[in-house]
């Protein structure tokens, strides 16, 4: 598997497939024809069903900030090899046009056609849960331990950084009011959320307004293009966030301890990225929103130090429960159910943990199990409910 700094990636969303690797796919062709006479994308499969929404052609234009670009979304031609496929063109006066093609992967990663899709040297030896687990048994050793095996000890500043860009986008979208562009009239929900307090209000139901609070502060950030981290991916970033967050807060666990956490749901998202997939335009919301709860699960788990059975089974159980999962976006807008989803995720994240936590000796599935049924899941559901607003709540929805 490759190292978690291709799994947790620092950008502009509202999608890691649609804006950030449609913009990480324009810098390298630029880099490569960087003195064209004007250029040309066209946008196939969900990028073209769903680009308006997801910004797509706005960062594609500022990629080429200035340059004479012309975006196009082809929405007959078929996406065979990858729903997230796009070609760049360069044309110079008198010649034929250059003419390359990207596939947007998920997880704001790219594969340029014809390359081999692990370009990233493998750091980890292992990519199952089971033989990771085997591994760290016989060591004695935690999930945040083998990473650091890995990857030595500068991954811990990486991941401090990551866990610096986490809470700022927490603290920003706490702060921001107002309505998220997109035609929908969608308002921001964060700052009621976390400011007002239920008139009655229990423990638990602190504890839900919170977690939500801190999912709908980072998701609204994600949807208004702001600064986020993948985790795994933009449409799914405020799940893992939320759940450090609020755990930090209650429970006083220090910085070096969320990041270990971290590391441990890096773990659990790279087997999925590595197994299966982390797309929506794959696999559903099942491969996001699902693959976020698994990775929040592990890591809350980790942070309360529960056993490597148990960080295992809370895993699995956030996954199972998101089976079949469709990608609906309204108006191709990451934004409802989208920003919704980041809260109930977070919510059953901790409610997987607590499970786990008495039952993991009788547990009958295994993680390793549950990424294959999903990556199976995934490729058994229409296209419609794959993240190209044709069919869901995208379908029914109307103004």
């Amino acid at each position: 598997m490759q190292s978690l700094r291709y799994l947790y990636r620092i950008g502009k969303g509202p999608s890691s497939s649609h804006t950030m690797g449609p913009f990480a796919a324009a810098g390298q062709f630029l880099r490569e024809h960087p003195s064209a006479d004007n250029y040309q994308v066209i946008l196939y499969g969900s990028l073209a069903k769903t680009g308006k929404g997801h910004m797509t052609d706005r960062v594609l234009l500022e990629a080429f900030a200035g340059r004479p670009c012309e975006i196009i979304a082809d929405l007959e031609s078929p996406a065979k090899v990858h729903p997230n496929t796009m070609d760049f063109l360069a044309f110079y006066e008198g010649k034929e046009p250059v003419r390359k093609r990207f596939y947007s992967i998920g997880g704001g990663e790219i594969l340029a056609e014809g390359e081999k899709a692990a370009e990233h040297e493998d750091v980890y030896a292992f990519n199952s849960y089971s033989r990771i687990s085997e591994y760290c048994y016989s060591r004695d050793i935690r999930l945040w331990q083998y990473v650091e095996e890995c990857e030595g000890k500068e991954i811990w500043d990486y991941l401090s950084e990551i866990w610096e860009i986490m809470q700022a986008s927490i603290q920003e979208g706490l702060q921001a009011e107002g309505v998220l562009q997109g035609g929908i009239g969608t308002r921001r929900k964060a700052r009621y959320l976390f400011r007002q307090r239920h008139i009655d209000e229990s423990e638990e139901t602190k504890t839900n307004r919170l977690i939500c609070a801190y999912a709908y502060a980072v998701s609204e950030q994600n949807a208004s293009g702001g600064k986020i981290v993948t985790a795994p991916t933009c449409g799914a970033c405020g799940v893992v966030p939320a759940v450090l967050k609020f755990l930090q807060k209650k429970r006083g666990f220090s910085d070096t301890q969320i990041i270990h956490a971290l590391a441990a749901a890096g773990i659990i998202g790279n087997l999925i990225k590595t197994n299966a997939s982390i797309s929506g335009a794959e696999c559903g919301c099942q491969a996001e929103i699902g693959t976020a709860c698994s990775m929040a699960a592990a890591a809350a788990a980790e942070l309360y130090e529960l056993n490597l059975d148990q960080i295992e089974y809370a895993a699995e159980i956030s996954i199972e429960h998101h089976l079949g999962l469709t990608c609906d976006p309204i108006l191709g807008l990451v934004q409802i159910p989208c920003i919704e989803r980041n809260a109930i995720a977070a919510m059953r994240a901790l409610n997987a943990v607590n499970l786990a936590d008495f039952l993991a000796d009788s547990r009958k599935i295994s993680f390793d199990m549950i990424v294959d049924t999903m990556y199976e899941t995934g490729k058994d559901l229409k296209v419609i409910y794959r993240e190209t607003a044709e069919g869901g709540l995208a379908k029914k929805y109307t103004e």
